[in-house]
């Protein structure tokens, strides 16, 4: 006798007694293909993960084509998807000369990326900045980077891994005052300066930030990000930005970072979800010359069993040439900012939308609100108002899958979602709008 999947796993995130979601069984571009054959359009590529979709075929041969030559090899042993993996990032990044560590996963990427800045810096014990309002990970140390009431409900003490948050650059809540978004970047990005100046540069290992996309749903004014890179330059402190949500055409670009050039460009970033398309788990930190330099001739006391796996790495080198030859972050660039359109169109029809942000590519969020004039949430932050789970719900049964938290509705389909789709599912939102938030 089979035991139902909701008796016997323990489920992430979730109230075990609570859990019913239904099982998946296939799935082809931006659908999701149900156990009693229903099809879902998945509007937030899952985990904000699948940017290439689901069961997208060059993924698929360049894993079988792996494991029919190796399937495994630790890191201590070269492999050639390994080895193609890293030279393909440190040229889409323009990081020629540094190196690329290989992880599991993103939380791990950034648990590793603290490691290896601290060890960089000749700083072990040097302190960490990072902002209100982030997520990095679901670890011990990467819970206490993120800024996150979920890190606080566990009980973590950020300070006693040598973490400091500052505010974050929430130009619509502006946590200095005031309603104007670019002075809202300066000053957040000044924060950091001032913390930095505070702690003591010779204290400070490293900042690490979230360039654009996070599942708090901050999008930061565009002035932010180089006003952060120039902050922490002048004082001589590691920028590591944290893609993990970001890159691989997520918001345009192949990394969060480039839209802003040169003066965008941290010291390292940290990478995931899209590396792979999601197809099988695999985290990077990519390091800068600069920063590679320092570790060439010291022990690197990091690793674990799976590090580089060749599969996930031959998936990894499989995705970057999908990105590349399907035109895939010039297609999210362009839907992006359709989506945005779209969404504006939707807030004047909707007073419960106060605010849309994003649209770099193929990721925006909407903020819903109890009043429009004072901004007042219809929920207390992260709780989520019962209209809006109702929606979403109303939403999976007509065969759409919308994510949400908190008063936020989180819009991430994947790249290749078809023009139509993406059209039929604001559609389908603009109603659901209409009939759970009437005006």
């Amino acid at each position: 006798m089979s035991i139902a999947e909701r008796d016997c796993v323990l489920h992430s995130w979730s109230v075990q007694a609570d859990w019913h979601a239904p099982t998946v069984v296939g799935g082809q571009g931006a659908r999701l293909r149900l156990v009693d054959g229903r099809e879902i359009l998945d509007m937030s590529s899952l985990a904000e993960c699948s940017n290439l979709g689901h069961q997208h075929p060059r993924l698929v041969e360049a894993i079988r084509s792996q494991a029919e030559r190796l399937c495994f090899v630790t890191n201590a042993w070269g492999a050639t998807p390994r080895a193609e993996l890293a030279q393909a990032l440190l040229e889409r990044s323009g990081f020629e000369g540094g190196r690329v560590f290989f992880t599991l996963g993103g939380a791990d990427a950034n648990e590793h990326a603290v490691r290896i800045a601290r060890q960089a810096a000749h700083k072990p014990a040097g302190a960490i900045i990072a902002r209100e309002r982030s997520y990095h990970g679901a670890t011990q140390l990467a819970m206490a980077l993120s800024g996150d009431s979920r890190a606080h409900a566990l009980g973590i003490d950020p300070r006693a891994l040598g973490v400091h948050h500052v505010p974050p650059p929430y130009g619509y809540r502006c946590p200095f005052g005031g309603r104007d978004e670019e002075q809202c970047g300066m000053r957040a990005a000044a924060a950091v300066a001032d913390r930095i100046d505070d702690l003591g540069v010779d204290n400070v290992a490293a900042v690490i930030m979230e360039p654009d996309a996070g599942t708090n749903g901050i999008v930061a004014p565009d002035n932010y990000w180089p006003a952060l890179r120039t902050h922490t330059a002048d004082r001589g402190v590691w920028l590591i930005a944290d893609e993990v949500m970001s890159a691989f055409g997520r918001c345009g670009e192949w990394f969060a970072w480039q839209r802003h050039g040169e003066a965008g460009r941290p010291d390292m970033m940290t990478l995931a979800k899209g590396l792979t398309g999601a197809a099988l788990p695999l985290g990077a930190v990519v390091l800068s010359a600069e920063v590679a330099a320092r570790l060439e001739h010291e022990m690197l006391h990091s690793g674990l069993t799976y590090c580089g796996h060749p599969l996930a790495c031959a998936a990894g080198v499989a995705a970057l040439q999908a990105y590349a030859q399907e035109g895939l972050i010039e297609r999210s660039r362009t839907l992006g900012a359709q989506l945005l359109a779209r969404l504006e169109q939707l807030k004047s029809r909707h007073r419960v939308i106060g605010d849309v942000r994003g649209g770099h590519g193929l990721f925006a969020v909407i903020e819903l609100v109890a009043d429009r004039e004072s901004r007042a949430p219809l929920a207390p932050w992260p709780q989520t108002p019962p209209a809006l789970k109702a929606l979403v719900e109303a939403a999976m049964a007509e065969g759409v899958s919308f994510a949400m938290r908190g008063n936020l509705i989180v819009l991430a389909p994947p790249l290749v979602i078809a023009e139509n789709e993406l059209a039929d599912a604001l559609s389908l939102l603009d109603r659901l709008l209409a009939r759970f938030f009437p005006q």
